[in-house]
Protein backbone atom coordinates (compact mmCIF):
# COMPACT_ATOMS: atom_id res chain seq x y z
CA UNK A 1 0.00 0.00 0.00
CA UNK A 2 1.02 3.64 -0.43
CA UNK A 3 1.24 5.00 3.11
CA UNK A 4 0.57 8.70 3.60
CA UNK A 5 -0.04 10.70 6.77
CA UNK A 6 -3.66 10.94 7.87
CA UNK A 7 -4.22 13.28 10.79
CA UNK A 8 -7.19 13.80 13.05
CA UNK A 9 -6.61 16.82 15.22
CA UNK A 10 -3.47 16.20 17.24
CA UNK A 11 -3.22 12.51 16.25
CA UNK A 12 -1.78 10.89 13.13
CA UNK A 13 -3.61 7.61 12.51
CA UNK A 14 -1.08 6.19 10.03
CA UNK A 15 2.61 5.38 10.42
CA UNK A 16 5.32 4.49 7.91
CA UNK A 17 7.51 1.47 8.78
CA UNK A 18 10.51 2.50 6.71
CA UNK A 19 10.23 6.10 7.88
CA UNK A 20 10.10 5.03 11.53
CA UNK A 21 13.14 2.82 10.96
CA UNK A 22 14.98 5.78 9.39
CA UNK A 23 14.05 7.93 12.40
CA UNK A 24 15.40 5.30 14.80
CA UNK A 25 18.61 5.02 12.78
CA UNK A 26 18.97 8.80 12.80
CA UNK A 27 18.91 8.74 16.60
CA UNK A 28 21.37 5.85 16.73
CA UNK A 29 23.74 7.78 14.47
CA UNK A 30 23.53 10.81 16.77
CA UNK A 31 24.64 8.74 19.76
CA UNK A 32 27.38 6.91 17.84
CA UNK A 33 28.77 10.20 16.54
CA UNK A 34 29.42 11.30 20.13
CA UNK A 35 31.42 8.24 21.11
CA UNK A 36 31.00 5.86 24.04
CA UNK A 37 29.41 6.97 27.31
CA UNK A 38 32.04 6.24 29.94
CA UNK A 39 30.82 4.09 32.85
CA UNK A 40 27.31 4.07 31.40
CA UNK A 41 24.50 1.66 32.23
CA UNK A 42 24.80 -1.99 31.22
CA UNK A 43 21.40 -3.55 31.93
CA UNK A 44 18.46 -1.22 31.44
CA UNK A 45 14.69 -1.44 31.82
CA UNK A 46 12.70 1.25 30.02
CA UNK A 47 9.01 1.48 30.92
CA UNK A 48 7.36 3.34 28.06
CA UNK A 49 10.07 2.52 25.53
CA UNK A 50 8.55 2.93 22.08
CA UNK A 51 8.46 6.70 21.45
CA UNK A 52 9.85 10.03 22.62
CA UNK A 53 12.11 10.21 25.65
CA UNK A 54 11.63 6.53 26.47
CA UNK A 55 12.83 5.41 23.05
CA UNK A 56 15.71 7.89 23.21
CA UNK A 57 16.67 6.52 26.64
CA UNK A 58 16.85 3.02 25.22
CA UNK A 59 18.83 4.06 22.15
CA UNK A 60 21.34 6.13 24.15
CA UNK A 61 21.92 3.30 26.62
CA UNK A 62 22.32 0.64 23.96
CA UNK A 63 24.43 2.48 21.41
CA UNK A 64 26.24 4.80 23.81
CA UNK A 65 27.02 2.31 26.53
CA UNK A 66 26.55 -1.11 24.91
CA UNK A 67 23.69 -1.82 27.31
CA UNK A 68 21.34 -4.76 27.21
CA UNK A 69 17.86 -3.25 27.19
CA UNK A 70 14.40 -4.52 28.03
CA UNK A 71 11.46 -2.38 26.92
CA UNK A 72 7.84 -2.21 28.02
CA UNK A 73 5.49 -0.61 25.52
CA UNK A 74 1.83 -0.70 24.50
CA UNK A 75 1.37 -0.49 20.75
CA UNK A 76 -0.73 -2.05 18.05
CA UNK A 77 0.65 -4.19 15.19
CA UNK A 78 -0.68 -3.74 11.69
CA UNK A 79 -4.05 -5.10 10.61
CA UNK A 80 -5.35 -6.08 7.20
CA UNK A 81 -5.87 -2.54 5.91
CA UNK A 82 -4.30 -0.55 8.71
CA UNK A 83 -0.73 0.35 9.56
CA UNK A 84 0.80 -0.42 12.92
CA UNK A 85 1.38 2.39 15.38
CA UNK A 86 4.64 4.30 15.21
CA UNK A 87 5.72 2.77 18.51
CA UNK A 88 5.44 -0.73 17.03
CA UNK A 89 7.57 0.20 14.03
CA UNK A 90 10.07 2.06 16.23
CA UNK A 91 10.50 -0.97 18.46
CA UNK A 92 10.93 -3.43 15.60
CA UNK A 93 13.54 -1.12 14.07
CA UNK A 94 15.36 -0.78 17.39
CA UNK A 95 15.38 -4.54 17.94
CA UNK A 96 16.75 -5.12 14.44
CA UNK A 97 19.52 -2.54 14.86
CA UNK A 98 20.45 -3.74 18.36
CA UNK A 99 20.63 -7.39 17.31
CA UNK A 100 22.74 -6.45 14.30
CA UNK A 101 25.13 -4.71 16.70
CA UNK A 102 25.25 -7.80 18.92
CA UNK A 103 23.21 -6.21 21.71
CA UNK A 104 20.52 -7.86 23.83
CA UNK A 105 17.12 -6.28 23.14
CA UNK A 106 13.77 -7.71 24.16
CA UNK A 107 10.39 -6.17 24.92
CA UNK A 108 6.95 -6.95 26.22
CA UNK A 109 3.92 -5.34 24.59
CA UNK A 110 1.06 -4.64 26.96
CA UNK A 111 -0.39 -2.43 29.67
CA UNK A 112 2.52 -1.39 31.89
CA UNK A 113 0.06 -0.44 34.64
CA UNK A 114 -1.06 -4.07 34.98
CA UNK A 115 0.30 -6.66 37.39
CA UNK A 116 0.52 -9.20 34.56
CA UNK A 117 2.93 -7.10 32.47
CA UNK A 118 5.01 -6.42 35.57
CA UNK A 119 5.16 -10.16 36.23
CA UNK A 120 6.16 -10.98 32.64
CA UNK A 121 8.86 -8.30 32.72
CA UNK A 122 10.33 -9.44 36.02
CA UNK A 123 10.42 -13.05 34.84
CA UNK A 124 12.28 -12.06 31.66
CA UNK A 125 14.80 -9.91 33.54
CA UNK A 126 15.46 -12.68 36.06
CA UNK A 127 15.89 -15.25 33.28
CA UNK A 128 17.96 -13.17 30.85
CA UNK A 129 19.72 -10.40 32.76
CA UNK A 130 19.69 -11.29 36.43
CA UNK A 131 19.18 -7.66 37.43
CA UNK A 132 19.07 -4.11 36.02
CA UNK A 133 21.21 -1.10 36.92
CA UNK A 134 18.96 1.56 35.37
CA UNK A 135 15.16 1.82 35.34
CA UNK A 136 13.67 4.58 33.18
CA UNK A 137 10.02 5.42 33.76
CA UNK A 138 8.64 7.25 30.72
CA UNK A 139 4.95 6.40 30.48
CA UNK A 140 2.48 8.81 28.89
CA UNK A 141 -1.05 7.46 28.83
CA UNK A 142 -4.52 9.02 28.83
CA UNK A 143 -5.97 6.30 31.06
CA UNK A 144 -5.05 3.74 33.69
CA UNK A 145 -6.87 0.71 34.98
CA UNK A 146 -5.76 0.52 38.60
CA UNK A 147 -4.23 -2.92 39.19
CA UNK A 148 -5.59 -3.20 42.74
CA UNK A 149 -9.07 -1.66 42.49
CA UNK A 150 -9.92 -2.17 38.83
CA UNK A 151 -11.10 1.45 38.66
CA UNK A 152 -10.51 3.19 35.30
CA UNK A 153 -8.87 6.58 35.76
CA UNK A 154 -8.78 9.06 32.85
CA UNK A 155 -6.43 12.03 32.82
CA UNK A 156 -7.42 15.49 31.60
CA UNK A 157 -5.64 18.69 30.62
CA UNK A 158 -7.39 21.41 32.58
CA UNK A 159 -6.64 24.40 34.80
CA UNK A 160 -7.59 24.39 38.46
CA UNK A 161 -9.83 26.88 40.22
CA UNK A 162 -10.92 29.10 37.34
CA UNK A 163 -11.38 29.02 33.55
CA UNK A 164 -8.24 29.77 31.57
CA UNK A 165 -8.11 31.70 28.31
CA UNK A 166 -5.05 32.11 26.12
CA UNK A 167 -4.08 31.74 22.49
CA UNK A 168 -3.21 28.46 20.84
CA UNK A 169 -2.59 27.18 17.33
CA UNK A 170 -4.51 24.60 15.34
CA UNK A 171 -1.71 22.17 14.51
CA UNK A 172 -3.34 21.19 11.20
CA UNK A 173 -4.39 24.57 9.79
CA UNK A 174 -2.05 26.99 11.54
CA UNK A 175 -4.95 29.14 12.72
CA UNK A 176 -4.16 31.09 15.88
CA UNK A 177 -7.11 31.80 18.16
CA UNK A 178 -8.01 32.14 21.81
CA UNK A 179 -9.17 29.05 23.65
CA UNK A 180 -10.99 28.89 26.98
CA UNK A 181 -10.66 25.79 29.13
CA UNK A 182 -13.01 25.17 32.03
CA UNK A 183 -11.46 24.20 35.38
CA UNK A 184 -11.15 20.61 36.52
CA UNK A 185 -13.30 19.05 39.18
CA UNK A 186 -11.72 17.44 42.24
CA UNK A 187 -12.45 14.02 40.73
CA UNK A 188 -10.69 14.98 37.50
CA UNK A 189 -7.65 16.17 39.44
CA UNK A 190 -7.51 12.91 41.40
CA UNK A 191 -7.89 10.85 38.24
CA UNK A 192 -5.08 12.73 36.48
CA UNK A 193 -2.77 12.17 39.46
CA UNK A 194 -3.68 8.47 39.44
CA UNK A 195 -2.71 8.18 35.76
CA UNK A 196 0.26 10.52 35.49
CA UNK A 197 1.62 10.70 39.04
CA UNK A 198 4.22 8.48 40.64
CA UNK A 199 2.17 5.60 42.03
CA UNK A 200 2.86 3.20 39.17
CA UNK A 201 6.58 4.11 39.09
CA UNK A 202 6.75 3.21 42.78
CA UNK A 203 4.92 -0.08 42.18
CA UNK A 204 7.51 -1.00 39.52
CA UNK A 205 10.48 -0.20 41.76
CA UNK A 206 8.95 -2.03 44.73
CA UNK A 207 8.32 -5.09 42.55
CA UNK A 208 11.89 -5.08 41.23
CA UNK A 209 13.24 -4.63 44.76
CA UNK A 210 11.12 -7.45 46.21
CA UNK A 211 12.26 -9.76 43.39
CA UNK A 212 15.90 -8.74 44.04
CA UNK A 213 16.29 -7.59 40.44
CA UNK A 214 17.94 -4.22 41.15
CA UNK A 215 21.72 -4.22 40.88
CA UNK A 216 23.85 -2.64 43.62
CA UNK A 217 23.95 1.08 42.94
CA UNK A 218 20.94 0.89 40.58
CA UNK A 219 19.42 4.20 39.45
CA UNK A 220 15.86 5.03 38.48
CA UNK A 221 14.68 8.19 36.72
CA UNK A 222 11.28 9.50 35.67
CA UNK A 223 10.72 12.39 33.27
CA UNK A 224 8.80 15.59 33.86
CA UNK A 225 8.30 19.11 32.53
CA UNK A 226 7.85 22.52 34.11
CA UNK A 227 7.99 25.08 31.32
CA UNK A 228 7.47 28.86 31.30
CA UNK A 229 4.83 30.89 33.07
CA UNK A 230 2.79 31.31 29.88
CA UNK A 231 1.88 27.59 30.04
CA UNK A 232 1.54 27.22 33.79
CA UNK A 233 -2.23 27.66 34.10
CA UNK A 234 -2.89 24.66 31.89
CA UNK A 235 0.29 22.77 32.77
CA UNK A 236 2.31 23.36 35.93
CA UNK A 237 -0.60 24.79 37.95
CA UNK A 238 -3.18 22.58 36.25
CA UNK A 239 -4.12 18.93 36.53
CA UNK A 240 -0.88 17.72 34.93
CA UNK A 241 1.10 19.85 37.35
CA UNK A 242 -0.61 18.17 40.29
CA UNK A 243 0.42 14.81 38.83
CA UNK A 244 3.99 16.04 38.40
CA UNK A 245 4.04 17.22 42.02
CA UNK A 246 3.06 13.69 43.00
CA UNK A 247 5.87 12.37 40.81
CA UNK A 248 8.37 14.67 42.58
CA UNK A 249 7.21 13.46 45.99
CA UNK A 250 7.47 9.86 44.83
CA UNK A 251 11.03 10.42 43.68
CA UNK A 252 12.07 11.70 47.10
CA UNK A 253 10.43 8.74 48.82
CA UNK A 254 11.93 6.21 46.41
CA UNK A 255 15.36 7.79 46.75
CA UNK A 256 15.26 7.33 50.53
CA UNK A 257 14.12 3.71 50.25
CA UNK A 258 16.68 2.84 47.59
CA UNK A 259 19.50 4.32 49.64
CA UNK A 260 18.41 2.36 52.71
CA UNK A 261 18.28 -0.85 50.66
CA UNK A 262 21.78 -0.45 49.27
CA UNK A 263 20.90 0.84 45.82
CA UNK A 264 21.72 4.14 44.16
CA UNK A 265 19.36 7.00 43.51
CA UNK A 266 15.86 7.88 42.34
CA UNK A 267 15.20 11.25 40.77
CA UNK A 268 13.09 13.24 38.32
CA UNK A 269 14.66 14.78 35.24
CA UNK A 270 12.89 17.89 33.96
CA UNK A 271 13.25 17.83 30.18
CA UNK A 272 12.79 20.37 27.41
CA UNK A 273 9.50 21.10 25.63
CA UNK A 274 9.44 18.93 22.51
CA UNK A 275 6.93 17.86 19.90
CA UNK A 276 5.34 14.61 21.04
CA UNK A 277 1.99 12.89 20.85
CA UNK A 278 1.40 14.02 24.44
CA UNK A 279 2.45 17.67 24.05
CA UNK A 280 0.38 18.04 20.88
CA UNK A 281 -2.73 17.41 22.95
CA UNK A 282 -2.11 20.25 25.41
CA UNK A 283 -3.70 23.59 24.41
CA UNK A 284 -1.28 26.55 24.24
CA UNK A 285 1.80 24.29 24.29
CA UNK A 286 2.10 23.74 20.48
CA UNK A 287 2.22 27.50 19.93
CA UNK A 288 4.81 27.89 22.67
CA UNK A 289 6.93 25.12 21.12
CA UNK A 290 6.70 26.76 17.70
CA UNK A 291 8.05 30.01 19.12
CA UNK A 292 10.66 28.23 21.25
CA UNK A 293 12.01 26.20 18.34
CA UNK A 294 12.69 29.32 16.29
CA UNK A 295 14.52 31.02 19.16
CA UNK A 296 16.60 28.00 20.18
CA UNK A 297 17.53 27.12 16.60
CA UNK A 298 18.65 30.69 15.95
CA UNK A 299 20.90 30.48 19.01
CA UNK A 300 22.24 26.99 18.27
CA UNK A 301 20.58 25.58 21.40
CA UNK A 302 17.95 23.30 19.92
CA UNK A 303 17.85 19.65 20.99
CA UNK A 304 15.53 16.76 20.19
CA UNK A 305 14.74 13.82 22.46
CA UNK A 306 17.93 11.93 21.65
CA UNK A 307 20.18 14.95 22.21
CA UNK A 308 18.47 15.64 25.53
CA UNK A 309 18.84 12.12 26.89
CA UNK A 310 22.35 11.72 25.54
CA UNK A 311 23.30 14.93 27.39
CA UNK A 312 21.57 13.69 30.56
CA UNK A 313 23.62 10.49 30.47
CA UNK A 314 26.94 12.12 29.57
CA UNK A 315 26.86 15.24 31.75
CA UNK A 316 24.78 14.20 34.76
CA UNK A 317 24.37 10.48 35.28
CA UNK A 318 27.57 8.89 33.99
CA UNK A 319 31.10 9.60 32.73
CA UNK A 320 32.25 10.49 36.23
CA UNK A 321 29.72 13.29 36.68
CA UNK A 322 27.51 13.96 39.67
CA UNK A 323 23.85 14.91 39.49
CA UNK A 324 23.07 18.58 40.06
CA UNK A 325 19.66 19.43 41.48
CA UNK A 326 17.40 22.47 41.58
CA UNK A 327 15.71 23.72 44.75
CA UNK A 328 13.00 21.07 44.30
CA UNK A 329 15.49 18.20 44.10
CA UNK A 330 15.09 17.75 40.33
CA UNK A 331 17.73 17.44 37.62
CA UNK A 332 17.23 20.08 34.92
CA UNK A 333 18.08 19.38 31.31
CA UNK A 334 15.55 22.00 30.29
CA UNK A 335 18.26 24.49 31.33
CA UNK A 336 18.88 25.74 27.78
CA UNK A 337 15.15 26.26 27.19
CA UNK A 338 14.81 28.19 30.44
CA UNK A 339 17.73 30.56 29.87
CA UNK A 340 16.52 34.10 30.68
CA UNK A 341 17.35 35.44 27.22
CA UNK A 342 15.40 32.62 25.54
CA UNK A 343 12.33 33.11 27.72
CA UNK A 344 12.50 36.89 27.37
CA UNK A 345 12.23 36.48 23.60
CA UNK A 346 9.26 34.10 24.01
CA UNK A 347 7.58 36.70 26.22
CA UNK A 348 8.23 39.43 23.67
CA UNK A 349 6.88 37.47 20.72
CA UNK A 350 3.88 35.79 22.38
CA UNK A 351 1.36 38.68 22.26
CA UNK A 352 2.28 39.53 18.67
CA UNK A 353 1.57 36.11 17.11
CA UNK A 354 -1.42 35.90 14.75
CA UNK A 355 -2.52 33.50 12.06
CA UNK A 356 -1.12 35.87 9.45
CA UNK A 357 2.40 36.17 10.88
CA UNK A 358 2.71 32.68 12.40
CA UNK A 359 5.04 31.40 9.66
CA UNK A 360 7.23 34.51 9.87
CA UNK A 361 7.61 34.81 13.63
CA UNK A 362 7.67 31.14 14.69
CA UNK A 363 8.98 27.80 13.53
CA UNK A 364 5.51 26.34 13.01
CA UNK A 365 6.81 24.58 9.89
CA UNK A 366 9.42 22.91 12.09
CA UNK A 367 6.70 21.92 14.54
CA UNK A 368 4.65 20.26 11.80
CA UNK A 369 7.74 18.55 10.40
CA UNK A 370 8.68 17.12 13.81
CA UNK A 371 5.10 16.01 14.44
CA UNK A 372 4.89 13.99 11.21
CA UNK A 373 8.39 12.66 11.80
CA UNK A 374 7.08 10.99 14.97
CA UNK A 375 5.04 8.77 12.67
CA UNK A 376 7.81 8.12 10.15
CA UNK A 377 6.97 10.79 7.57
CA UNK A 378 9.33 13.31 6.00
CA UNK A 379 12.56 11.34 6.53
CA UNK A 380 15.27 11.74 3.90
CA UNK A 381 15.96 8.69 1.78
CA UNK A 382 12.50 7.15 2.19
CA UNK A 383 10.40 6.71 -0.95
CA UNK A 384 6.93 7.63 0.22
CA UNK A 385 5.45 6.91 -3.20
CA UNK A 386 6.64 3.29 -3.15
CA UNK A 387 4.34 0.38 -2.45
CA UNK A 388 5.14 -0.47 1.18
CA UNK A 389 4.27 -3.53 3.21
CA UNK A 390 2.77 -2.31 6.50
CA UNK A 391 3.10 -5.73 8.13
CA UNK A 392 6.35 -5.78 10.10
CA UNK A 393 6.99 -8.60 12.58
CA UNK A 394 8.83 -8.02 15.82
CA UNK A 395 12.32 -9.60 15.58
Amino acid sequence: MIIRPKTRGFVCITSHPEGCAAHVQEQINTVLSRGPIADGPKKVLVIGSSTGFGLASRIAAAFGSGAATFGVFYDRPSEEDRTATAGWYNTTAFHTAAHKAGLYAKSVNGDAFSDDIKRQTLEAIKRDLGSVDLVVYSLASPRRVHPRTGVVHKSCLKPIGAPYTNKTVDTETGAVADITIEPATEAEIADTVAVMGGEDWELWINALDEAKLLSPGATTVAYSYIGPEVTWAVYRNGTIGMAKNHLDATAKRLNTVMRLNGYGRAFVSVNKALVSQASAAIPVVPLYISILYRIMKERGLHEGCIEQIDRLYRTQMYAGNALTFDEGGRVRIDDWEMRPEVQAEVTRLWPTITTENLAELTDFAGYQYEFLKLFGFGLAGVDYEADTDPHVEMP
